[in-house]
């Protein structure tokens, strides 16, 4: 099998096995298990570019992301997938003072966690304990099935928050969290979801932590690299530029209706969000509660920004780089420092609301309002950087949004069981169906994985299709 990219062009002439929708990491992963079992695939995507919610590019004297960029303590198979494709990784900064913006003050602090009264330490160690006990509760793979999962259900994170927390300062630091960690806001989020997600990453201490945690490492040279050598290793098999439109589904097989021509397979893998696999036209209408999830699936709210500069200067005044804040464009800044410390760098996130209000802005009327908000944290020097980049997730045509598909009330309960049950022949995976490291791209892995295993396992007991692979675009 050949594949041009550029022209869209695919040419077989035997029958594909099964055709995967999506090459970010769980398409490409999904991909290269069935190709090593020796079965016949082609990946779809819709963009010029593999590696879906990550992306990298040279920015300065360094390469960047401006997609999902950490690896954590406890990500096995993203750890394991980058030693085999000899992507290195290096620590996260976060030496130095730590800085807290609360309704417009400036609060310095060296702990873990900012001064705040006793009222809201106690509180937070409370919800701390009890969250991690509700979370223990929740089967795996089926959350919806928890004995208390249809009252977790029935509430957002938000509601549980004002029934629970009464200090001003417990329930600041859950908002910046949920801000942070889902892209959206405590009032979008099922409280159900929101303990399935602690569960999948291994709680909440885990999920905001850099050493230990889920921010502990990044990739030098970028994470979207990872995507790039699974796709060298599929060559011929990746057709890029190929947006599916549509899928037929017959007794015998798929037909994959996509910008770049007509493939036919055996069974199709869909490894894109719910929100975007709920826009492709099955021509065989899908189960009422497969559509239903879809339809309640939304992403999450993101604008990612960089600045470079010609010295770290906050690392020269002892700070970390980390700073947070309830007001003004951005929720939360790292240090974001090439591994050899050849080009000063900071990221910053506006996340759930924050996002959404500053995404109706002009791009010039960001930049200014988020550099104005480093040098009220780092210091005037932070106003003239040598390079700024910003990616507005929330207007990607093909991710619409980020991190991943979150859901609200009564979703979870009333459609979880759509979420990975095959529609005949169309199979799903994403980061959003897996049962570990929801939402990450380890996540992502683990559910390309099963998606292969659970194709492959019903192909084994299928007769080979005899329906011609693909044509060429008109």
């Amino acid at each position: 099998m050949t594949a041009n990219a550029d022209r869209g062009f695919v040419a077989s002439d035997e029958p594909l096995d099964v055709a995967v929708i999506g090459a970010g990491l769980a398409g490409l992963c999904a991909a290269r298990q069935l190709v090593r079992q020796g079965l016949r695939c082609v990946v779809l995507e819709a963009r010029d570019r593999v590696g879906g919610r990550t992306l990298s590019q040279s920015l300065g004297r360094d390469v960047i992301d401006l997609g999902g960029q950490w690896i954590g303590a406890r990500q096995h198979r993203l750890s394991a997938l980058a030693a085999e494709l000899g992507v290195e990784r290096c620590p996260q900064y976060d030496t130095g003072t730590k800085m807290l913006s609360w309704g417009g003050r400036i609060q310095r602090y060296d702990s873990d966690l900012p001064r705040l009264s006793l009222l809201a330490q106690l509180e937070l160690l409370w919800a701390s304990k009890r969250l991690a006990r509700f979370s223990r509760e929740l089967p795996p793979a089926a959350p919806w099935t928890a004995p208390r999962a249809r009252d977790w259900d029935s509430i957002t994170l938000e509601t549980w928050k004002r029934r629970n927390m009464r200090s001003g300062g417990a329930r600041l630091f859950l908002d910046i969290v949920t801000r942070a960690v889902f892209t959206s806001e405590p009032r979008d989020l099922s409280f159900l979801y929101f303990l399935n997600y602690l569960r999948s990453g291994q709680g909440l201490e885990s999920l905001i932590s850099i050493r230990g945690g889920a921010q502990q490492e990044r990739f030098v040279g970028g994470a979207q690299q990872i995507s790039c050598r699974l796709a060298d290793q599929l060559a011929g098999r990746v057709i890029l530029n190929a947006p599916v439109r549509s899928i037929e589904q017959h007794d015998d097989g798929v037909v994959v209706h996509s910008d770049a021509g007509r493939f036919a397979a055996r069974r199709a893998i869909v490894a894109v969000p719910p929100v975007l696999a709920g826009r492709i036209h099955y021509q065989s209408a899908l189960p009422a509660a497969r559509d239903q999830l879809t339809a309640r699936m939304p992403m999450g709210s993101v604008i990612k920004y960089i600045a470079c500069y010609e010295r770290a200067f906050w690392r020269e005044a002892g700070l970390s780089g980390e700073a947070f804040s309830d007001t003004g464009p951005t929720v939360t800044t790292f240090d974001d420092t090439s591994h050899d410390g050849a080009q000063p760098a900071l990221v910053s996130f506006s996340d759930g609301e924050m996002a959404r209000v500053w995404g109706a802005l002009a791009p010039e009327d960001r930049r200014a309002a988020v550099l104005a908000e480093f040098a009220r944290f780092f210091g005037p020097q932070a106003l003239k950087p040598t390079d700024f980049v910003e990616k507005n997730w929330n207007d990607d045509p093909w991710s619409r949004g980020c991190y991943v598909g979150v859901t609200g009330p009564g979703t979870l309960t009333s459609f979880g069981e759509a979420l990975r049950r095959p529609c005949g022949r169309i199979h799903w995976s994403g980061t959003e169906t897996a049962d570990q490291w929801l939402g990450y791209m380890d996540g992502a892995i683990q559910s390309g994985e099963r998606a292969a295993e659970e194709v492959a396992a019903r192909l084994r007991g299928e007769q080979p299709a005899v329906a011609s692979a693909a044509s060429t675009a008109p």
